[in-house]
């Protein structure tokens, strides 16, 4: 049998509130609206020296930051095929078919994604995550986003 470790934060304070709007079935654009979103994280490897795969607190800590930049914001794509972002002075300005927003850019995050799926979230924290532990290489990592109460979207990556 293969021995496998991993460990997983879940905490309460992993959670940011922020608004968003989605494009489905092709090009229906959803109303703007927001989510409390829970994150969670599991990071598989071999244990260390200290026998742990990863100290817990330095993936807490940077999940918190992580977490922290996006609360309170605006959720943005920059890759969407159909939704315009525009940064102009201190507003950013959205339009997506006949529908135009402005937004103060410090309540704005734009993201190198094709749309705020949870999924596509999950996949950009867990990104941030790995840039933020240098020097640590997970045989796995796992996050999980959850918008609403039980709605995850799971992005996992292996080396």
């Amino acid at each position: 049998m293969e021995e496998t470790y991993y460990i997983r934060l879940s905490k309460e304070r992993f959670v940011f509130s922020a608004a968003h709007f989605i494009t489905y079935n092709g090009d229906i654009c959803e109303p703007l609206h927001g989510h409390n979103y829970h994150v969670t994280a599991e990071i598989h490897g071999p244990l260390d020296e200290n026998h742990y795969v990863v100290d817990f607190m330095v993936v807490r800590d940077a999940l918190q930051k992580i977490v922290d930049s996006l609360d309170h914001r605006m959720l943005l794509p920059l890759e969407h095929p159909t939704i315009r972002v525009a940064v102009e002075g201190e507003e950013v300005h959205v339009e997506h078919g006949a529908r135009r927003w402005v937004f103060p850019c410090q309540d704005c995050v734009l993201l190198p994604l094709a749309n705020t799926t949870a999924e596509l979230l999950a996949r950009h924290i867990a990104n941030l995550l790995l840039e933020a532990m240098p020097g640590i290489s997970p045989k796995r990592l796992c996050v999980g986003v959850d918008e609403c109460d039980g709605q995850w979207g799971n992005y996992e990556i292996r080396s």
